[in-house]
């Protein structure tokens, strides 16, 4: 079965965001209120194909911990739902 699998990884707490900082000055400097922090992160699909949704996100937290964040500085979160999209075709072969 296909799986979408999506993961969010985003800096521990108190780790240095210069790019959150940026965006917050730059929020700040266009005269909005009401945002007193911002936080980047990454966001990243995968499709997983695999027996069920378990080994979908057993698979996907192995590459959150191994490849797509830094266990020093970043945590992440995985929500894998049945994929009833097809795969976008590219140029990877």
């Amino acid at each position: 079965m296909l799986y979408k699998a999506e993961v969010k990884v985003t800096l521990k707490k108190g780790v240095l965001d210069p790019q959150g900082s940026a965006v917050e000055g730059a929020v700040k400097s266009l005269g909005y209120t009401g945002v007193p922090q911002v936080r980047i992160g990454k966001y990243i699909e995968l499709w997983v194909e695999a027996e069920n949704a378990e080994q979908a996100a057993d698979l996907v937290n192995e590459l959150g911990r191994k490849i797509l964040s830094n266990p020093i500085t970043e945590t992440f979160t995985v929500t894998v739902t049945e994929s009833a999209d097809r795969l976008v075709q590219t140029g990877v072969k």
